[in-house]
């Protein structure tokens, strides 16, 4: 089971059609936030998941919880990508995830300057560790492919990662500067 097919206070199984809802509402969420920025209100993502505003609020009683579980479905889509760059096979896959990983921060910069806002830090780095196991694999692959350093390790890479990153959100680098730190890091990695 997944986090969305449990209750959040009871553990008993959420109903398919509450599953369906919460679900249109994260898509809804995550498409207003990046049209109308992370201050839109939380009508206009109702309207867009086609729910009422009380739904919305039944599943994420607070606008923060909102702008959470956007990032925690961004995420876990992540990991799903990362997860398929894996069984590719493909040595060069380690560049594939690392500009992935850039985009997808850049595309939800308003919704992490929104939770900064309330307090809530949300780190690439984090992030990072969840996707450590996929990682892991990427870097030996890209290393067994001779597309990587041999003594890169991923404990070297996640930081360098996730610093570029944060500093990509935080100092709203746009595509081509994005492109470019990606260009260079990668550079720097790849073997002599």
């Amino acid at each position: 089971m997944n986090r969305d097919s449990v209750g959040p206070k009871d553990g008993r199984p959420v109903r398919a059609d509450a599953q369906r809802n919460r679900a249109r509402i994260l898509e809804a969420a995550e498409a207003v936030f990046a049209e109308q920025g992370a201050s839109a209100a939380t009508d206009a993502v109702a309207a867009r998941a086609g729910v009422a505003i009380g739904t919305v609020f039944r599943h994420f009683p607070t606008k923060p919880d909102l702008l959470k579980a956007v990032v925690m479905n961004l995420l876990d889509r992540l990991i799903g990508k990362a997860e398929a760059m894996v069984r590719d096979q493909d040595p060069n896959a380690l560049f594939a995830f690392g500009a992935l990983l850039m985009e997808a921060a850049a595309s939800q910069r308003a919704i992490f300057a929104r939770l900064a806002e309330t307090g809530v830090q949300v780190r690439v780095a984090d992030a990072l560790e969840r996707l450590r196991p996929s990682v892991d694999v990427l870097l030996e692959r890209a290393r067994d492919g001779g597309a990587v350093r041999e003594d890169l390790r991923s404990d070297e890479l996640i930081p360098l990662l996730a610093a570029l990153c944060q500093e990509a959100v935080a100092a709203e680098w746009d595509e081509a500067l994005r492109r470019r730190a990606l260009d260079l890091l990668f550079d720097g990695l790849r073997r002599a």
